[in-house]
């Protein structure tokens, strides 16, 4: 029987597994702690104008989303037409990767890097090329070891989801440099705003003295957004104009786009959050070290959490543990991280249950 026949490579590709929401039960509380979500959801002010929207459904977005980018530009200090705005930053990741990437190309990204650069790279027939870690780190080292003359592009997560780690500057300068000129550097800063390190940069400065890097971010995660699906790149002119000749025309809804505005004005909204997960990831950090675990330095507002292999205490098990409490953390198979769980820094209430429920799991026999 003859029938459509997908592309080579598309069915080697692994779909994309998100954080399992929970199954909530009659008369238990349930916490998701698996996908990264703020528990704060995002800023009044962004509800009221997305709730304003409603009443002009019937016209289309302006297709450039042009008052989002002006936003972007005032709170980022950057020329708004450098700045291109997406469905997601997953969706700017794809257009990169189907402007720069094709048969024969390869890119590169690292160990346990986000499962979209992959996916982005093999959907447009190039092949993936996987740099080894260090302490569940990023090595550009072993990034520039990974070069050939069939290399076009490399990911680099800053900070990095799902391990929490990131590179200084320097070392993200150093990479830029010991990459050839053709080879897009992509800086994908979905967690910068939760970094207080003073050797952390976002990759502004790069982008804005080469022709070869771009920098994404999300509204999904420190504005509460993730619903409404936006994302941005700032990037040299060149490559703006190159992706937004494939972008779609109405790629961001208006209720999307207001909203975005309001949530990236209200600085107090955003400063909370950002206090919040700092006090919570440390204290998440030491407490769960106490019990004899071992907890991955985080920038972000989750922590990778490693369980033991010697006393059959794994992380399927307390995984199944916690889930039975009604407190969801994220499963790693998929990231090459079978001993590990990922929490999502949760309330004050959340944070509690999770360690009180590590406690037990940890002292059952």
């Amino acid at each position: 029987m003859s029938r459509p026949v997908p592309n080579p490579g598309i069915l080697d590709i692994a779909p994309y597994t998100p954080g399992k929401s929970p199954v909530p039960e009659p008369g238990r509380k349930v916490f998701k702690l698996s996908a990264n979500e703020t528990p704060f959801g995002p800023s009044p002010k962004a509800i009221a104008v997305y709730k304003e929207a409603a009443s002009h459904l019937e016209d289309y977005p302006e297709g450039t989303s042009r008052v989002l980018r002006e936003a972007i530009g005032r709170a980022f200090g950057l020329d708004p037409d450098r700045i291109i705005c997406g469905a997601g930053s997953d969706e700017i990741l794809n257009l990169l990767a189907h402007v720069y990437l094709g048969h024969g190309d390869e890119a590169i990204s690292t160990t346990h890097g986000f499962l979209v650069y992959p996916i982005a790279t093999k959907a447009n027939g190039a092949a993936n090329v996987v740099a080894p870690e260090t302490n569940f780190t990023a090595d550009v080292d072993a990034i520039l070891e990974r070069v050939t003359p069939r290399t076009k592009l490399v990911w680099l997560a800053n900070p990095n989801n799902p391990t929490g780690t990131y590179l200084p500057f320097d070392e993200v300068k150093r990479l830029r440099a010991g990459l050839p000129p053709h080879v897009l550097l992509v800086l994908d800063a979905a967690y910068s705003d939760y970094v207080s390190r003073n050797d952390y940069e976002l990759g502004i400065e790069l982008v804005a003295t080469t022709d070869n890097t771009v920098m994404t971010h999300t509204f999904s995660k420190i504005h509460g957004l993730a619903a409404l699906r936006i994302g941005w790149m700032f990037g040299p002119a060149h490559i703006v104009d190159a992706v937004n000749r494939i972008r779609g025309p109405f790629n961001v809804s208006t209720p999307a786009m207001l909203a975005a505005v309001a949530a990236i004005e209200d600085t107090a909204h955003q400063q909370m959050s950002k206090a919040h997960t700092e006090k919570w990831r440390n204290w998440l950090t030491e407490e769960v070290t106490k019990l004899g675990l071992k907890v991955t330095p985080s920038v972000a507002n989750f922590v990778l959490i490693h369980f033991p292999l010697d006393n059959g205490r794994t992380s399927a098990e307390a995984d199944a543990f916690l889930t039975k409490r009604g407190l969801v953390l994220r499963a790693l198979n998929n990231y090459g991280l079978p001993h590990a769980l990922r929490m999502t820094i949760g309330t004050e209430e959340a944070n509690r249950l999770v360690l009180e429920g590590l406690r037990d799991f940890m002292a059952h026999r």
